[in-house]
């Protein structure tokens, strides 16, 4: 083979010899090339966590559905239908004739309950109190919130269909549907608790479901002090401003708790008053027995139907109420709110998202131009400060704690800006390292600024002394006092 032949043909690994010199010479002198170590394989993925009892359950599951028909459907067995249901799966699970050890067993039987009555492999994690927020990235990547933090939970779908399957029966119970013609949607469980499914094609590795709890007991304010979100004097503040109907905006970031204090609050409107709900999915759970509680509709499978909160709040307006309670606005109905606090409805109560109570009334303009309607600037910001009294501002701290950072008194307008003053407010040390700042709040203390809302609550009938908005040491012991006509529910 020529010289040209080999240069043309070689590999590159291969040596090319000089002319007039043999291969082997060559091989010879040439000093030894050192050996390129090879490339480390790539590492390999997790192991997927597989359930070696799958095939078991899913012949056991379809056993019992096939049994039991009908009588799971049947409304006047609910009180026994738990136990029939094991009853069955422990008979079926013994004419299959599976080998299992008493803890396996007791384990199948569990899995399979929860598959048949309730929401499969994450009903215990629903069951349990010190999970706040369950999140199915994949059938077999289930993630839970304990105490803000996020984990991994040790339980899996057994694929993805079954995520689907668990999918349509949360959205099914409150009359909603997720399909292709619409993957994506917002519903609840029944004790409220918040649902967002998104499924394939806009989820590109399967189904997807995220569930925010909501306690099935509701949080009260005596709660949120225990908890640190807000202290004793502030909480006797926020009281007496709901019995003195001023119109309150609760803001704060993604999974701050507004909707929790929202409940919170709402408990110390008087049950002589007739209140009206507005939610995307109703998750407000009032104490109150003249309640009436509207959802948002979205549209059917032609495009049709859809009730929209705009047109609730409207309808709301028919409906003779004391308070309006908008769960959030988030849109166009910003402006018909903005219309009834303006036309009598005093005491009304909604949230937005903000980063602060600034921040949320420029939101508020901005969710008023989605309205599409033509008022200059100056016109929505003046209705802005005619609705509103007070906004309560809540952050999301890094250790994963919800604390009420601002309360903030809405005032007149002072050139074309709205004029704000912190009644309450909670500040980080000058030394604070960056980073570490909403850490080290100090507690929510009285800045000494006597509201101007003061005059609006007296003439409700709630008065407080003019001592209560001093600087004092008093500012985090319950014992500070006020006056209301009527007592408060619960007890701070």
């Amino acid at each position: 083979m020529s010289l040209q032949q080999r240069i043309h043909g070689a590999s590159v690994n291969e040596i090319a010899v000089a002319p007039g010199r043999s291969e082997e010479g060559a091989r010879a002198s040439e000093p030894a090339q050192p050996v390129e170590p090879k490339a480390a394989p790539a590492e390999a993925p997790p192991p997927v966590r597989t359930d070696p009892h799958a095939d078991l359950k899913t012949r056991i599951h379809r056993a019992c559905i096939a049994k039991l028909g009908p009588q799971l459907f049947a409304s006047d067995t609910t009180e026994d239908l738990g136990e029939r249901v094991e009853i069955t799966v422990r008979e079926e699970l013994k004419l299959d004739g599976t080998q299992l050890s008493t803890e396996e067993l007791g384990r199948v039987v569990r899995a399979i309950t929860d598959d048949i009555l309730g929401f499969g492999p994450i009903e215990p994690l629903l069951r349990d109190e010190s999970v706040s927020e369950v999140m199915v990235n994949a059938f077999d990547r289930v993630y839970v919130e304990r105490f803000g933090k996020i984990e991994q939970a040790d339980v899996q779908f057994a694929d993805n269909e079954h995520v689907l399957r668990v999918i349509d029966r949360i959205v099914s119970t409150v009359g909603r549907r997720v399909d292709e013609a619409s993957p994506m949607v917002d519903a609840r469980l029944l004790d409220g608790s918040r649902v967002n499914a998104i499924i394939p094609p806009l989820s590109l590795k399967g189904p997807t479901l995220t569930i925010r709890k909501f306690s099935r007991d509701p949080y009260t304010i005596d709660n949120l002090i225990a908890f640190g979100t807000l202290t004793p004097k502030a909480a006797q503040l926020i009281a007496a401003c709901v019995r003195g109907k001023l119109n309150i905006l609760i803001s704060g970031g993604t999974g701050t708790g507004k909707t929790t204090t929202l409940n919170a609050v709402s408990s110390y409107v008087p049950e002589d008053e007739r209140i009206v709900t507005i939610e995307d999915a109703a998750e407000l759970q009032l104490q109150q027995e003249h309640v009436i509680t509207l959802e948002s509709r979205p549209s059917n499978i032609e495009g049709r139907g859809e009730i929209r909160i705009r047109e609730l709040v409207r309808n709301a307006l028919r409906m003779r109420p004391d308070r309006i309670i908008v769960g959030e606005v988030r849109g166009a109905e910003t402006l018909d709110m903005l219309q009834a606090m303006n036309t009598g409805h005093d005491g009304s109560l909604t949230t937005i998202h903000a980063n602060s109570p600034r921040d949320a009334l420029s939101r508020l303009e901005t969710l008023v131009l989605t309205a599409g309607v033509d008022l200059p600037l100056r016109a929505i910001r003046e209705q802005i400060a005619s609705a509103f009294d007070l906004v309560i501002h809540q952050a999301r701290l890094v250790d994963g704690t919800r604390r009420v950072t601002h309360i903030t008194e809405v005032l007149r307008m002072e050139s074309d800006v709205i004029t704000l003053q912190d009644v309450f407010l909670a500040t980080a040390p000058a030394e604070a390292h960056l980073g570490r700042v909403t850490a080290m709040l100090s507690p929510l203390t009285c800045t000494g600024l006597k509201p101007h809302f003061l005059e609006k609550m007296a003439v409700h009938g709630v008065m407080l002394p003019a001592a209560f908005f001093q600087q004092e040491a008093s500012d985090l012991h319950p014992a500070a006092s006020f006056s209301t006509a009527a007592p408060l529910k619960a007890g701070v």
